[in-house]
């Protein structure tokens, strides 16, 4: 029965492994917990709601992949992904958070028909490999420059647009969390950015930037979802920006978890030589049905967990693991007073040490070829510059196709990247 539903085999696989393998994966991304409410919050989010929402959706998207795909993976709201959604959508663009959310149910929405569909190769196929390189680069340094900015590490600066902050006790808290991050994982402690995000809450007391409120009980009954659940407006959807929006979060969406489904697949030997992995549909099937469910609850787009490896490095090799992981994230609902209690400082530390781990795709850019190093590298420092994930993306794809037609290689363009082109230009035009 195990064996079906999880596709466990008892043969070369041990209960006692995979549900070891769970708990690692469960306390490796549990960061998640911290961050996503906190990073949400910013837009005038229900902390509380989030966190519930946040809960919910990785415990259903992980538990359909367990028994839907039956691998070793989890799944959560994507850390790229809330970044574009607090900081470009809302803070950047303008929109209120429930029209952005709105854009996330809709692409988790059209998400589900490509999956079933098959077109989502299609997309991906048609982004050259050095813009997908620079895409997963730019955003991690994005990631990490909000990191430091949330924490006060750097200020901006009318002169220089941008300085090195005053030692305040939150910056000094969220310099102690890189540091103490990076040093546990170098030690390769298994949930380091889980356990230093934690530790830093603790130094965050004596410092008066960690706040108990009154009466604090660390147990509690899981927050309601009514401040979030279901609150969409389509009052401004039906505009070519909001065009432009959708297609990035699914650009998005697509490397970041056929990216991870490849990397994780590699790691447990499940992948066949031509490089074909076992129920991917399932997979993509099971994020794309979590996306839009846990845009229905308030949470933003779910995707595959790079730390998902934590746990195949354990041993975890079937859905049992994920099953495990699953339950775990139903569980922390009950401790949302311990994580909402974690200050934006305490995170820093994990989100500049996913900015590192998003970085190494940058050493796979082909930097010989100017027609392909110039749009690799728009669209990383337009990222950051303009404070946007999808301008990045967007002046990388242009810079791409124009280089490459006025230099008589038009050839590596495809008619999807043309047309995507003609799309942006026109927004650019009437915006």
């Amino acid at each position: 029965m195990i064996q079906k539903l999880l596709g466990f085999d008892k043969q070369t696989m041990t209960i006692r492994t995979e549900v070891i393998a769970g708990i690692t994966t469960f306390l490796t991304m549990s960061y998640i917990l911290a961050v996503n409410p906190s990073i949400l919050g910013t837009t005038g989010m229900d902390k509380g709601a989030v966190f519930t929402a946040t809960a919910l959706a990785s415990a259903i998207a992980t538990l359909l992949l367990a028994f839907m795909a039956k691998l070793p993976f989890a799944q959560a709201p994507s850390m790229a992904l809330n970044a574009f959604f607090a900081f470009t959508l809302v803070q950047g663009m303008g929109y209120t958070w429930q029209t952005a959310m709105t854009a996330m149910f809709v692409e988790g929405v059209i998400f589900i028909l490509i999956t079933f569909l098959n077109i989502r190769e299609l997309i991906l196929n048609s982004i050259p490999m050095n813009l997908r390189y620079a895409i997963s680069s730019g955003i991690g340094i994005f990631i990490a420059f909000i990191g430091l900015k949330n924490a006060g590490i750097i200020e901006s600066n009318p002169a220089t647009f941008v300085m090195f902050g005053a030692f305040t006790p939150s910056s000094v808290l969220a310099m102690v969390g890189i540091l103490l991050s990076g040093i546990l994982i170098v030690k390769k402690v298994k949930g380091a950015l889980f356990y230093s995000i934690l530790i830093c809450t603790l130094i965050g007391i004596p410092l008066g930037v960690t706040e108990i409120p009154e009466g604090f009980l660390p147990v509690s009954m899981p927050h309601s979802m009514e401040p979030t659940f279901c609150k969409f407006d389509f009052s401004e959807f039906f505009t070519l920006d909001m065009a432009v929006v959708i297609f990035t979060l699914l650009f998005m969406n697509i490397f970041d978890t056929v990216g991870t489904l490849v990397g994780l697949a590699s790691k447990t030997g499940i992948m066949g030589e031509d490089g074909h992995i076992p129920h991917v549909k399932e997979a993509m099937m099971s994020d794309a049905i979590g996306t839009t469910i846990g845009a229905m609850m308030g949470s933003s787009t779910i995707t595959t967990y790079v730390e998902s490896a934590s746990g195949i490095a354990e041993g975890g090799r079937s859905g049992f693991t994920s099953l495990v992981t699953g339950l775990l994230f139903i569980l922390a609902l009950f401790f949302a007073p311990l994580f909402l209690l974690i200050p934006s400082a305490a995170t820093s530390g994990a989100l500049v040490l996913v900015g590192v781990f998003m970085m190494d795709s940058i050493s796979k850019i082909d930097m010989e070829d100017m027609s392909e190093a110039l749009p690799a590298f728009i669209t990383i420092i337009m990222m950051v510059l303009t404070y946007s994930i999808a301008d990045g993306m967007v002046l990388g794809l242009l810079c791409y196709v124009l280089i490459k037609l006025f230099c008589g290689k038009h050839k590596d363009i495809s008619i999807t990247m043309y047309i995507l082109a003609v799309l942006f230009l026109l927004k650019f035009i009437f915006a």
